[in-house]
């Protein structure tokens, strides 16, 4: 079963996807944002093509626990991806997801010139495969 993760941001929507056992998370692509609608059009289109089971989205929090301004952007991108999809979309807590995506290139030995620009397809990674871990886990 092919899964799907979003690293959504207000700029650009990065993707990664499973492989087909959704055991490893791998970099798939960047979509630029436009526009809610047009956004979730493009997602969707990218998870039929590669006949994804399951979406998961990044969703970031408060220190309270409550989704932050990010984090509430992402659900309604969510809801509107669930008006373009029939297949299930789920939140995933992506706390720190870009952080921990840096400091992987980094410790990859990824060159400061390579590592300059967005991490939104290795943020999907990492959200990606703490959600593939998670579930394995349990």
């Amino acid at each position: 079963m092919r899964i799907l993760a979003i690293d959504h941001g207000e700029k650009r929507i990065g993707l990664a996807l499973s492989d087909p056992t959704a055991t490893i998370a791998s970099p798939l692509k960047v979509i630029q944002h436009v526009s809610r609608l047009i956004d979730a059009a493009q997602v969707a289109d990218v998870a039929a093509q590669n006949d994804v089971r399951l979406i998961v989205i990044g969703q970031s929090f408060d220190e309270d626990g409550n989704p932050n301004p990010a984090g509430r952007r992402a659900g309604r991108f969510a809801d509107e991806l669930k008006n373009q999809t029939t297949i299930p979309i789920e939140m995933w807590d992506e706390s720190f997801s870009t952080q921990i995506a840096r400091a992987a290139r980094i410790e990859l030995g990824v060159s400061r010139k390579k590592r300059a620009g967005h991490q939104d397809e290795f943020a999907a990674v990492v959200i990606l495969q703490s959600y593939l871990e998670a579930k394995r886990d349990s």
